[in-house]
């Protein structure tokens, strides 16, 4: 998405570090453990992850922490200092509880669908979840926890005492206030000179997770996205028929921006599958469709979104069509790129990029799935044509990645020269599985006029001549926001990928190489 020189847009290369709590073979995965949201926050220092039994858990970052210290410290230290990423288990909490719909006689489950990060303010960390129904808006800060000490007597003599002598009581039960029962109390436990006030002390620190708001009852359809805005006061949520703007601080009302439900539901032609803030323009935001197009709408234009701005839409070729022409075309997700200028959507087959400056088609088709195109119908029959796989784009915009089946991924490179196209596997080798793919000229994104494609060469098995298993399939992923490193969700394992890039440290101390940590949800030792 920039341009740059051979070194900006060489391919990375990506290293294995450390995993931890790793499942052994053969161990069955139980079904609420399955990671089903991941996200970074915008700082890259925590990492939210959500499963089908509706938990959030957090982890936080270490090694900046670590190897802290002022500049003067750094530059006299004149030798190189090894940083190593490190993501540790922060604290986790219930998010969703399975429900029941007696109206509708629907039950709502309590898998937590997406995460979204919210602006952090005075040590507390806030975050938005959500289920098929609900959204909730989180606080997690640490709480000290108090505890009363220097007490006047100790409780063995002040229960010894009150045992050998009960206070006199009144006829009418209350308890004698004069003045002979009040120098007995004293007499209990020395002069007045010794009478010592309590103090409440604080010795440790625990995680509190608070769930501040509740955003309910304002979708009839499953809630399918979630997006802060730029302003940080508002966030978008939608379904599959209309998408509502909350305000963070109102829980009890929402303003539905669009509807795209028509008057007789037979008329209903295509459905909302994503939708997306931009991420500096606060009255911009674009949602794509299971026709596979994307629709930039402008908030400022009316109060109901009914018409786009721009349509981004990739014509059909003709004579293409066929019976699985539309699943496969459905968009399953879309991310802008960090400044706003590109999108990111990801269809069944492809990974396409577009500018939304320029509508006439993507400026670059990266092929995903294409070696699947002979089996759509043993696909379409195990209900895999219908995985919903995520797509995101790297930090500095030069790459994007998303999963694929048999714990792959593929990392393309988008900037003007890049003929990067990798597959890696979330395993201890990541790069075991790499498929080499021929270069190919570069042309500058601002003079292309039609579609690049690149990764069509992948076969449908691996480079060992495995062939692709889709009953594990990476649908879930997240690209740190300032560095090369990638957190993937396959089954109930986290791992996070690295590519060891160098590191800039102040004045004379040396670059060092950095590596990847691949971690295993859910740890053993929690």
């Amino acid at each position: 998405m920039k341009g740059g020189d051979d070194d900006d847009v060489a391919p990375l290369e990506w290293k294995f570090s450390q995993v931890f709590g790793e499942r052994t073979a053969g161990e069955e995965v139980q079904e609420v453990d399955i990671i089903s949201a991941i996200e970074f926050d915008k700082t890259g220092d925590h990492l939210a992850t959500g499963d089908r039994g509706g938990r959030v858990v957090l982890f936080e970052r270490t090694d900046t922490k670590d190897h802290g210290g002022s500049r003067k410290d750094l530059e006299r230290s004149d030798h190189t200092v090894s940083r190593h990423p490190e993501f540790r288990y922060k604290t986790e909490f219930q998010s969703h509880e399975p429900e029941f719909d007696y109206l509708k006689s629907l039950e709502i489950e309590e898998k937590i669908n997406k995460i979204r990060w919210c602006q952090a303010a005075n040590g507390a960390l806030f975050l938005l979840s959500t289920n098929d129904k609900t959204i909730k808006f989180w606080k997690v800060q640490e709480k000290k926890i108090k505890k009363i000490s220097e007490m006047n007597t100790e409780p063995s003599k002040a229960s010894s005492s009150a045992c050998l002598s009960p206070k006199t009581q009144l006829a009418n039960g209350s308890p004698d206030r004069s003045k002979n029962n009040l120098i007995n109390d004293l007499s209990l436990i020395g002069s007045i000179q010794a009478l010592r006030l309590p103090v409440v002390t604080s010795h440790e620190t625990s995680l509190v997770a608070r769930c501040r708001r509740v955003y309910a009852h304002a979708h009839d359809y499953h809630i399918n996205s979630i997006s802060n805005n730029s302003d940080g006061e508002t966030f978008i949520s939608a379904d599959d028929l209309r998408i509502n703007l909350w305000n963070l601080e109102i829980s009890s009302q929402s303003f539905n921006i669009l509807d795209v439900k028509p008057t007789n539901m037979e008329d209903l032609t295509e459905v909302i599958t994503a939708a997306e803030f931009h991420p500096t323009h606060c009255n911009t935001l674009a949602y794509s469709s299971s026709k596979g197009s994307i629709r930039l709408i402008d908030l400022r234009q009316s109060a109901l979104c009914d018409s786009h701005a721009k349509l981004f839409e990739e014509q059909e070729t003709p004579g293409s069509r066929s019976f699985f022409t539309e699943i496969i075309a459905s968009v399953s997700d879309i991310k802008f790129a960090r400044d706003g200028r590109y999108i990111v959507s990801r269809d069944y087959m492809t990974l396409k990029l577009w500018d939304i400056n320029m509508d006439s088609g993507p400026v670059s088709t990266f092929q995903v799935h294409e070696h699947l195109r002979p089996r759509l119908c043993d696909l379409y029959e195990n209900d895999s044509i219908f995985d919903k796989f995520e797509c995101c784009p790297s930090g500095d915009g030069l790459r994007v990645a998303t999963g694929s089946y048999s714990n792959l991924f593929r990392v393309f490179g988008c900037a003007s020269g890049s003929t990067e196209a990798t597959t890696l596997e979330a395993s201890k080798n990541p790069m075991r599985r790499q498929v080499q793919t021929p270069a190919r000229p570069s042309r500058s994104l601002s003079s292309i006029t039609r579609a690049v494609r690149r990764g069509s060469e992948s076969p449908s098995v691996d480079a060992n001549g495995n062939s692709f298993d889709f009953t594990t399939k990476l649908l879930h992923l997240a690209w740190h926001p300032t560095e090369n490193s990638i957190a993937c969700a396959a089954a109930n394992s986290f791992w996070k990928l690295r590519e060891p890039s160098h590191f800039n440290l102040p004045s004379v101390i040396s670059s060092t190489r950095l590596s990847f940590d691949v971690q295993q949800w859910p740890p053993h030792n929690l």
